[in-house]
């Protein structure tokens, strides 16, 4: 019967022996009304502030796909072979068409050399002479124009090779080997960069957010602790768009380091919405004891030791600092060990 009222005095007294025990004070702080921002933990959202189609300059058949969702390409690198089985025929009737023409342009220098030689030797008139140079002057202009014509067929075979038109990582190729695709027809998605942050928040904060405004980027995944945020990055707030959409406010984020990241990705965010007064103590002021934390207050002989509540910790002025819900009044001078 009296084993569990022994047991409860001997953890008091241990308890009192504990928080008694002598321990050597280096210096103190006074508690102060601190005004912190006001944190608010949403989702944002991974996004390119360019994306460029690399699209199909002639239509025909994909022969061939070099690329996939997720690769790095650069300027200029070859994303898909398109070829047109129409260009190899139209080659082969323009080399042909030129081989006539030169045959025709042979047969009108001939005519002109004769031409040439009998009105020396008087025999032939003028007018002759100047057929026979017409004809060839004609025959010379149908093999240049039938030349140029073929340059355009090989210029249009050689468009076959689809080409990146940034350096980036490609997002989509909605398009496989065999597909029969027509001129302007988008073969892949490139996104170039730079990357930012796209965040979408209630209506009510829309006259706290300020650009400029620092930001704290999340580690990568949804299932981290709000305590966890602000590990990985710091942001700022560098756009709020002016119009309100469904009762959201839109706002983006720069973050460096966040290229490896998939576009699209939503990571957590801490943004400033308004403004907070706080009290807060240095970490190192504070003691658990048994599952309760305490802080040691000077004042009465030796001081006395208070049990707090407290809240997450934050930054000010450079220093590292823990809110202290209950137990504190401002003024209060906490003893550092």
């Amino acid at each position: 019967m009296f084993r569990p009222v022994a047991r409860l005095a001997a953890a008091i007294l241990f308890t009192t022996a504990t928080l008694a025990s002598p321990t050597s004070w280096a210096g103190e702080f006074v508690v102060q009304p601190l005004t912190v921002p006001e944190m608010k933990a949403v989702f944002g959202q991974v996004e390119s502030r360019i994306v460029v189609p690399a699209r199909a300059r002639i239509g025909g058949t994909i022969r061939e796909l070099r690329v996939s969702q997720g690769d790095e390409v650069k300027e200029g690198d070859t994303v898909a072979v398109v070829v047109d089985d129409k260009l190899a025929l139209q080659l082969t009737a323009a080399d042909a068409k030129i081989e006539a023409l030169n045959s025709q342009l042979e047969n009108a220098r001939v005519q002109l050399e004769r031409a040439q030689q009998l009105r020396t030797s008087g025999t032939g008139s003028q007018a002759s002479l100047d057929q026979a140079r017409m004809l060839f002057e004609v025959a010379t202009n149908e093999v240049a124009a039938a030349t140029a014509e073929k340059a355009v067929i090989e210029q249009s075979a050689k468009e076959g090779d689809i080409l990146a038109p940034a350096a980036g990582r490609v997002l989509t190729v909605p398009v496989t080997p065999g597909s029969v695709i027509l001129a302007g027809e988008e073969i892949a998605r490139i996104a170039p960069g730079p990357y930012y942050l796209r965040l979408s928040l209630p209506e009510r904060h829309a006259a706290e957010i300020v650009g400029g405004s620092q930001v704290l980027v999340g580690e990568r995944g949804l299932s981290q602790a709000p305590g966890e945020l602000a590990k990985a990055h710091q942001g700022k707030i560098v756009k709020v768009y002016p119009e309100i959409t469904d009762g959201r406010v839109i706002a983006d984020v720069e973050v460096s380091g966040i290229g490896d990241y998939f576009v699209n990705e939503r990571t957590l965010v801490s943004i400033p919405v308004g403004k907070r007064t706080v009290l807060a103590v240095p970490p190192e002021g504070i003691k658990t004891i048994h599952g309760v934390d305490y802080v040691h207050i000077a004042g009465a002989p030796g001081g006395m030791d208070v049990a707090v509540i407290l809240g997450d910790p934050f930054e000010y002025d450079g220093k590292r600092l823990v809110e202290v819900l209950t137990g504190l009044h401002p003024g209060d001078p906490v003893m550092l060990p």
